[in-house]
């Protein structure tokens, strides 16, 4: 079997945009390249989609959070991520692609095979970006997910660390939130 061409070749943004949802389903572009994601566990995506639906409640009628769809990082190499819960500007739903300037927060859910990317590629991506708010969730072996959450320092361009939740996520920053991670 011979691998597709635009497994070998980058991919531009033009290109890019052309791809109907279905190509663009399950992967991501990092240096213009595709990189093709394995689905996630039935707990990854339960813990993303409450937490998502927790942020979205928080949001109000300003920001919107949703999982599953590409922000745009940069245009030249091409990069596309796709994180687990991004909370966008309400304003900006029908604007594709979406660019950090129109995100608030991305969420990354940590799994088996994503703890390097999410950890440490991902994060220096989205602070470069230059998106205000990152956080990193750990599943653990209680079921009771920590919660890392970042803010950017916009001088350096680099995250610094802000909380550790365990157990309750209440903060006011980037938006009022309480929940009982237990419960998820």
């Amino acid at each position: 079997m011979v691998a597709p061409a635009w497994m070998h070749d980058q991919v531009t943004a033009e290109q890019y945009a052309a791809w109907t949802e279905e190509q663009c389903a399950g992967i991501e572009i990092v240096d213009g390249m595709v990189v093709v994601s394995p689905s996630a566990s039935k707990r990854h995506n339960r813990l993303a989609r409450i937490l998502a639906n927790v942020l979205d409640a928080a949001g109000g009628t300003d920001w919107n959070a949703d999982t599953d769809f590409d922000v745009q990082l940069t245009d030249v190499p091409l990069n596309n991520r796709r994180p687990d819960i991004t909370v966008y500007r309400a304003d900006t739903i029908d604007a594709a692609p979406t660019r950090p300037e129109h995100v608030l927060l991305v969420v990354e859910v940590v799994s088996p095979g994503s703890e390097t990317t999410d950890r440490i590629v991902k994060t220096d991506q989205y602070a470069k970006a230059g998106i205000a708010f990152y956080w990193r969730v750990e599943q653990t072996a209680t079921g009771i997910p920590l919660v890392y959450t970042y803010v950017l320092d916009p001088a350096s361009s680099r995250y610094r660390e802000s909380e550790l939740h365990t157990g309750v996520i209440k903060t006011t920053a980037p938006l009022t939130i309480d929940l009982d991670l237990g419960r998820l």
